[in-house]
């Protein structure tokens, strides 16, 4: 080690000393990103700004533009109801939590939850429904994998505060917490804060008894394409159910659905890795979430339930020059492309000193081992995906987060304690892009050392070590977060 990092891991108390020189010798050092661009050749090395999550790929060509603004047009487009003479936008709901895809990734941002006493829709924050299976089939169906969960019976998959008219919305999200103090050992005090989630307003009964709900916000679209070109085997490789190593981790993949190919697939994207591929969670964000048919998901009334029958019955977009629904397969096909060339801001301040300590910290007291920080995508992928070396800080798997984060809800092999690892890259320029700085599934923590806080489970160790750190070094640890 050296004299640098001697210096900077015996500062504080004698328990700070001997807990931090442990840490050091169980855990290996990061390597160093250095002069590594963040996503490789797809970069952006253009000064931050507030438009920093919404620039394509640095290395698409002339001709690559086209489909990327094609799909920026639609994430932007404002969709309206049924009838209507434009055609090409129509089919809105009849339930619905936004009426265009910007509406929740502002500037392809990361979302927020609702403020206390809110009473107007919860843009960018949604609530997941579902129960546990009511019978044979329904126990099948998720056994085989081919539900990740049951829908709740007279609300469906989620929630949707709005609607078009005439039609009432299916509630309201009303968000109180409960705050807590932890102690660091150093003595500075921070609070956390719970939420705590009442749904009033229900224009279609009762929920089941038995209903889980899960609170998720919107997260950030940059480098979903490259997350999407990391090899199976790479990821697969991370994977320790059984903690064989006896480190701690117990990481896992999800097995999921994959509505296209009709077969179990690696789950890659949403907060519990629900879905295999970009044009999945697209299509299904389309559904459920503006209400917008497609050929993966095609029924009219989208997330209508049975029990909804004036929303069922009302009319709808699908048209035969849309190929038989209301967003056609070109146009979810131009939204893929847009969401996959998102491009990665550079890493900022790599050179500061406080960001190097940072960075070598992140590694010691144990984030990298499911944060993994860099990977070469594949090469039989997108021409102007493959072949990089890219700097996520992920591992795209589920692990146990403890009972402080847990939503008690499962889906396909995600338990209700299990997250799947977010990304890293670009969290440093949340609040530049999205005006706020509110983290984790729910946005629960206010800030970076709010969320290290709430780490529990697989990760409680890390979260321990990060608070036996003196002031000055999670500071260090902080800058690192912010430079990415």
């Amino acid at each position: 080690m050296s004299a640098l990092h001697h210096t900077l891991f015996i500062v504080g108390t004698v328990a700070i000393s001997c807990l931090t020189a442990e840490i050091a010798t169980s855990l290996p050092l990061l390597s160093i990103q250095g002069n590594a661009p963040t996503a490789g050749a797809a970069t952006l090395h253009k000064p931050a700004s507030p438009n920093a999550f919404a620039q394509p790929a640095s290395n698409l060509s002339f001709e690559e533009r086209m489909p990327f603004n094609l799909g920026h047009s639609l994430f932007k487009k404002l969709w309206v109801s049924s009838p209507s003479s434009t055609t090409a936008s129509d089919g809105l709901g009849p339930l619905f939590n936004a009426r265009s895809c910007m509406r929740c990734h502002v500037r392809d941002g990361r979302g927020h939850p609702p403020d206390v006493g809110q009473l107007k829709p919860a843009t960018s924050t949604v609530i997941h429904l579902s129960i546990a299976p009511q019978n044979e089939q329904q126990e099948t169906l998720l056994a085989q994998g081919k539900l990740g969960v049951i829908p709740e019976p007279a609300y469906g998959n989620q929630l949707q505060d709005m609607s078009i008219q005439g039609l009432p919305a299916e509630g309201r999200i009303a968000l109180k917490y409960d705050e807590h103090t932890v102690t660091l050992a150093d003595g500075e005090q921070v609070s956390l804060r719970k939420p705590r989630i009442t749904i009033t307003d229900l224009s279609y009964g009762p929920f089941h008894p038995d209903t889980m709900m899960s609170m998720r916000v919107a997260p950030a679209m940059v480098g979903l394409g490259l997350l999407e070109a990391i090899s199976e085997a790479d990821l697969l490789a991370h994977e320790d159910p059984e903690d064989l190593n006896q480190d701690g981790i117990s990481g896992h993949a999800n097995r999921v659905w994959d509505y296209k190919t009709q077969q179990t697939a690696i789950g890659r994207f949403g907060w519990k890795a629900g879905h295999p591929t970009i044009e999945q969670q697209n299509s299904m964000a389309l559904r459920n979430d503006i209400g917008i048919s497609n050929t993966l998901f095609p029924a009219g009334f989208a997330d209508c339930t049975e029990a909804q029958s004036l929303c069922q019955s009302l009319p709808d977009g699908n048209s035969q020059h849309l190929d038989g629904v209301e967003a056609s397969d070109d146009m979810v096909k131009m939204l893929t492309f847009y969401t996959q060339h998102l491009a990665v801001p550079d890493k900022r301040n790599r050179h500061s000193g406080s960001v190097e300590r940072g960075e070598q910290l992140f590694s010691r007291i144990g984030c990298s081992q499911c944060h993994i920080p860099s990977y070469q995508t594949r090469s039989d992928t997108v021409a102007s995906l493959a072949d990089q070396t890219i700097w996520p800080y992920t591992d795209l798997l589920l692990h146990d987060m403890g009972e402080g984060l847990a939503d008690h809800r499962p889906e396909y092999q995600a338990n209700g304690r299990e997250w799947r690892t977010p990304a890293l890259w670009g969290i440093g320029l949340t609040q530049m892009v999205s005006g706020h700085t509110q983290f984790l599934h729910d946005g629960r923590a206010r800030n970076l050392q709010e969320a290290i806080l709430w780490h529990g489970g697989e990760a409680d160790a890390a979260r321990q070590h990060y608070s036996q750190l003196t002031a000055n070094e999670r500071k260090d640890l902080i800058q690192f977060l912010e430079s990415l």
